[in-house]
C-alpha cells in the first residue's frame, strides 16, 4: 500500500480514536455530528474537566460534609456531640469556638489556640460576610473549610472536608454523546419590564428571581420557550430545566445549564451538551432551586451530564 494511503489511514484512525465515547470524566467525549468539529470535542472536553473539578476538587460539591442552620444567639461549634453545630471526629477539638447570630450579623468567638484561620492567619474574633454578600469569609480548621451562608432570613454554617468520603469514593461522571443538533440558537424575547419568577428549592423556600426574558427555540420542527433567570453578580443566564429524561436517565430533581448573555441581535446559543446535574445529586448539604413549572419541557433532552451513579434520585 502507498505511503500516503497508509499516513492517511493511520490520521483517520487516531482521530476516530479520540472522538471516542466518554463514560467518565477525562476522556474524550462520544460524538454524533460533532464528529467533523475537533474544535467542539476540545471545547466539550475542557468544560467536562473543569466540570470534574467543581464536583470533585479540594473545594468541589463532594467534599460538603454539613450544613447547620444558626440560632440567634449563640451557637457553639466542635467535635463534641453536645455542641450545636457538631464538626466531623477528629477534625476538630471537642469545642472549637462559638458562632454568635445578632440580628442578620454573624461573628465568630473563638481562642486563637483553637487553630482556626483565616486567609492564613489564625483569628479569634471575627465578623462574618456570607455568600449573599459577594463572597463568604472562609475559616479554616485542618482539613475542614467552614462559611456562613443566607437563605432568605436563615443563616447556616457550610462545612466543607477535603477528605470526605464522598470525595474519596467518588463514581465518576457519565454524559449523553456529544451531538450537534443539541447546540441550539434561541432568540432572548425580552420582558418588559423583567419578570419576577418564584423559585422553589428542594428545603420548600421560596426566592424570588428575575427573568430577563424568554429563550426561544425550535427542535424538530416544534417550539420551545424557557425562562432563565439572573444570579447575584453574574451576566450569565441560569436555566434551571426539566425533561422527559428527569429522574430516569437524569436527575430527579432537573439540570442546570448557564448561557452566554444575547449579543445585539438577540441571539443565544444554548448549549444543552452542558446541561449539568445540580449539587443536591451529590450532596445532601446543597441547596438547590428547582425547575419552574414552565421550564419542564415536554421532550427528551438526550444531551449533557447523566444520573450521578451514586444519586438517589
Amino acid at each position: 500500500m502507498p505511503l500516503t494511503k497508509n499516513l492517511s489511514m493511520g490520521l483517520i484512525i487516531i482521530f476516530l480514536a479520540l472522538s471516542s465515547n466518554l463514560a467518565t470524566a477525562g476522556k474524550p467525549p462520544q460524538t454524533n455530528r460533532s464528529l467533523t468539529d475537533p474544535s467542539y470535542i476540545k471545547e466539550i472536553g475542557k468544560w467536562r474537566n473543569e466540570r470534574l473539578e467543581e464536583i470533585n476538587g479540594e473545594s468541589g460539591w463532594n467534599t460538603l460534609v454539613g450544613l447547620f442552620w444558626l440560632n440567634e444567639g449563640k451557637n457553639r461549634f466542635g467535635s463534641d456531640p453536645a455542641n450545636d453545630i457538631v464538626l466531623p471526629r477528629n477534625r476538630a477539638p471537642k469545642v472549637a469556638g462559638s458562632l454568635w447570630l445578632d440580628k442578620g450579623t454573624v461573628r465568630l468567638s473563638a481562642k486563637l489556640e483553637a487553630g482556626i484561620t483565616n486567609e492564613g492567619n489564625r483569628v479569634g474574633d471575627l465578623v462574618l460576610k456570607t455568600d449573599a454578600d459577594g463572597w463568604p469569609t472562609p475559616l479554616k480548621l485542618g482539613s475542614l473549610t467552614m462559611f456562613v451562608i443566607r437563605r432568605g432570613e436563615k443563616f447556616g454554617l457550610r462545612v466543607k472536608d477535603k477528605q470526605s468520603p464522598a470525595r474519596t469514593h467518588f463514581a465518576g461522571l457519565e454524559y449523553f454523546p456529544v451531538d450537534l443538533k443539541w447546540r441550539v440558537e434561541a432568540k432572548l424575547e425580552a420582558y418588559v419590564p423583567p419578570k419576577v419568577i418564584s423559585i422553589a428549592n428542594v428545603l420548600g423556600m421560596v426566592d424570588s428571581m428575575t427573568s430577563p426574558g424568554a429563550l426561544v427555540f425550535e427542535m424538530n420542527g416544534k417550539e420551545y420557550r424557557l425562562d432563565p433567570v439572573l444570579e447575584k453578580g453574574s451576566k450569565q443566564l441560569f436555566l434551571i430545566f426539566a425533561d422527559k429524561t428527569t429522574g430516569k436517565q437524569t436527575y430527579g430533581a432537573g439540570r442546570y445549564l448557564y448561557v452566554d448573555p444575547p449579543g445585539a441581535d438577540g441571539k443565544v446559543i444554548v448549549d444543552f451538551n452542558k446541561a449539568h446535574n445540580p449539587p443536591c445529586a451529590f450532596t445532601k448539604f446543597a441547596t438547590c432551586p428547582l425547575p419552574p413549572r414552565q421550564n419542564r419541557v415536554a421532550m427528551r433532552v438526550e444531551a449533557g451530564e447523566m444520573k450521578y451513579a451514586a444519586s438517589e434520585h
